[in-house]
């Protein structure tokens, strides 16, 4: 069993950063697959990045590529997401996910494990 818990979220205004983090628990082997998803009011939960635990493979969203980086520390068992140049379309509860295989899928159903999420408001 995995657990996962994010923190980091906050009230920003627009052009500013944020580093959001993602401790996780339990049984995290090289061959997974860690990444964020977001979910704005009233809209369905995206792909934001991913992350092989193992090898550090990353796959972006367009909507965030050149702003986003996703990292991870495997010694603390945590994954990062700082996030530069945030624009008002960011605003969303940030979501820490994983799943088993070494493959960054986009989809929210290859993910069996997630996070409570942290809120991302960035104001105009």
């Amino acid at each position: 069993q995995v657990q996962l818990v994010e923190s980091g979220g906050g009230l920003v205004q627009a052009g500013d950063s944020l580093r959001l983090s993602c401790a996780a628990s339990g049984r995290i082997s090289s061959t997974y697959t860690m990444a964020w998803f977001r979910q704005a009011p009233g809209k369905e939960r995206d792909f934001v990045a991913g992350i092989t635990w193992g090898a550090g493979n990353t796959l972006y969203a367009d909507s965030v590529k050149g702003r986003f980086t996703i990292s991870r520390d495997n010694a603390k068992n945590t994954v990062y997401l700082q996030m530069n140049s945030l624009k008002p379309e960011d605003t969303a509860v940030y979501y820490c996910a994983a799943h088993s295989r070494r493959v960054i899928d986009t989809s929210t159903t290859t993910y069996n494990y997630w996070g409570q999420g942290t809120r991302v408001t960035v104001s105009s």
